[in-house]
């Protein structure tokens, strides 16, 4: 790291030398953990006893508040969330307690999948995500219809228009427009909860000896008050791994059962929360295709286009099993090249 091409870097160094708490911080010792989609990175550093992890949000790209109290609400509901040590959000640098160097999604590429743990740790996630829901959201930002439809405003216009360069006619952008407003509405109609927005692999840390494989939990600082079942679809329909629906199915059941002991105000009937969680997943599913395409063309961070085929199968998977979608999926085989067999077109 060359200190003087990077003044955040040097101004970062210089605040952690004047820290007294905690204890033994040494900046010799920043190394780089990881960025994100974001203006964000984050570095590991030694303390007295133990590491810590320093956050670098860069104002005016990022605010720290929303982190801060997030962490402190999420914490006091029982999620095994960063603890802030200290903060500067002035400068946008904070030191959180260190939660582990493994996401699920790195034990996942490195074997969990085929092991008996793979399932100890997904339904700890899913008894970590219900204590989620139970958090008090009402003062949050409403994830409300006019969000959802902004959001889907990405997938017209990076992911066809950008990535496949089909500039949508007319028509197309009716039948888009109605299949948007369906999804939105179901959406909307649900019941409204505290909502993470990427409760999956990524954000889902291994902790070592945590109890009952709780994970440690990250990324909140964008939580909204919004659909009861925008978590689960995030975590089974994984944009990072794969799943089948089997697999899907037997976490979406575990989550049910586990929402309806809490008091969580999920349907009564299965197949109405499996029908309400894939529609979510499909307009979730939409927007990520927009956003990994404006990611790699305006952005440059093309390794995104890596996880694009799998998204584009939970997209298929949900708008190909119910009737009202299936004019995405002749879309779909246009932009895709994919053979088709159904007789429905735009």
């Amino acid at each position: 790291m060359n200190t003087p091409q990077d003044p955040r870097l040097a101004a970062l160094r210089q605040w952690l030398d004047r820290l007294t708490t905690p204890a033994g911080l040494d900046a010799t010792t920043l190394a780089p953990v990881s960025g994100d989609a974001s203006f964000r990175r984050y570095f590991r550093i030694q303390g007295q006893a133990t590491t810590y992890i320093v956050m670098d949000a860069p104002p005016p790209h990022e605010d720290c508040t929303p982190f801060v109290k997030m962490a402190q609400r999420l914490g006091q509901g029982g999620l095994r969330v960063p603890e802030v040590h200290a903060m500067n959000l002035e400068q946008g640098f904070l030191v959180l307690s260190d939660l582990g160097d493994q996401t699920f999604f790195d034990a996942l590429r490195q074997g969990l999948r085929d092991t008996e743990d793979l399932q100890r740790h997904y339904q700890g996630a899913l008894r970590a995500l219900v204590r989620l829901q139970q958090c008090p959201a009402g003062d949050l930002p409403a994830y409300d219809e006019q969000r959802l439809q902004d959001e889907l405003t990405v997938f017209p216009h990076w992911y066809l228009h950008v990535h496949h360069g089909m500039t949508p006619d007319a028509d197309t952008q009716t039948h888009l427009a109605r299949i948007f407003d369906l999804l939105v509405r179901q959406a909307a109609a649900q019941p409204r909860v505290l909502v993470h927005r990427d409760y999956h692999s990524p954000n889902l840390m291994v902790g070592p000896g945590a109890p009952d494989f709780e994970p440690g939990v990250i990324d909140f600082q964008d939580a909204l008050h919004g659909p009861l079942s925008y978590d689960i679809a995030s975590l089974v329909m994984d944009a990072r791994t794969s799943w089948d629906e089997p697999q899907q199915l037997d976490w979406a059941i575990r989550y049910w059962e586990y929402a309806r002991a809490a008091g969580l105000p999920v349907p009564a009937d299965f197949a109405q929360f499996h029908m309400e969680y894939e529609w979510m997943s499909l307009q979730r599913n939409l927007r990520i295709l927009g956003v990994f395409a404006r990611l790699s063309h305006r952005d440059g961070k093309h390794h995104y286009l890596e996880h694009m085929p799998r998204v584009q199968r939970y997209v298929r998977q949900v708008a190909e099993r119910y009737k009202a979608f299936h004019p995405l999926v002749r879309l779909l085989d246009t932009v895709e090249q994919t053979s088709f067999t159904d007789g429905y077109s735009f």
